[in-house]
């Protein structure tokens, strides 16, 4: 099957989880969502993974993130492995992991890349909208641990510019000076950006953060 694109709909699915069963669509509600595979059960990089989303469940709460993980192993395994998983991160994952033996949803998001594993799946991080789109996706190699500091960074960006004109510079943090998008005029500017704006390139125009107060 062709891989989801930016802009694509996020298949819906039902699956088993660690915290019952969930349809994909209606568990995230008007929420945001990170819907991300590990390669397997009890393996020791996706064991850090998922303590550390565990400890930033108030950030995600705050960015009204709901998250997901996966594996290809059996509910029945995933309790097992969260006992370790609090155990060792010192920590208490509280979020749903999702059974999927049959790889039904691993084959729905294009999780199993053959050359690198013909069964398991690599680290996969798919960004999903209120409205159900993807708006983000992300592919590690399982030997490379996720940056979770760099998925809340991203979804700063993303919440802040699907509300208003404008893009985030490279090395974007919250708080920073955002880019005037394009389409936006000069005529314009006073009114959407009150905060006012420096313009660099008559292409490159600079604005402090406008959500911000």
């Amino acid at each position: 099957m062709a891989a989801l694109r930016l802009g694509d709909e996020a298949p819906n699915f039902i699956a088993q989880t660690t915290e019952g069963q969930i349809d994909f669509h209606n568990w995230l509600g008007d929420s945001w969502g990170i819907l991300f595979s590990h390669p397997a059960d009890y393996t020791p990089v996706c064991t850090t993974e998922l303590g550390t989303v565990a400890k930033y469940t108030g950030e995600f709460n705050k960015r009204n993130v709901k998250v997901t993980a996966l594996s290809v192993d059996g509910l029945e395994s995933h309790h097992g492995w969260i006992k370790d998983i609090n155990e060792t991160q010192n920590t208490t994952v509280n979020f749903p992991i999702i059974a999927d033996e049959d790889r039904k949803v691993s084959e729905l998001y294009d999780m199993i890349h053959p050359n690198a594993d013909s069964q398991l799946t690599v680290r996969s991080v798919f960004v999903i909208g209120p409205d159900k789109k993807i708006k983000l996706t992300i592919t590690y190699p399982a030997s490379t641990g996720r940056n979770f500091d760099e998925l809340l960074r991203v979804i700063d960006s993303l919440q802040l510019t699907a509300y208003h004109k404008v893009a985030t510079p490279a090395n974007w943090n919250s708080g920073d000076d955002c880019v005037i998008v394009p389409s936006v005029t000069n005529e314009e500017i006073p009114n959407l950006f009150p905060k006012g704006h420096k313009e660099v390139k008559s292409y490159l125009r600079m604005t402090p953060q406008p959500n911000l107060n």
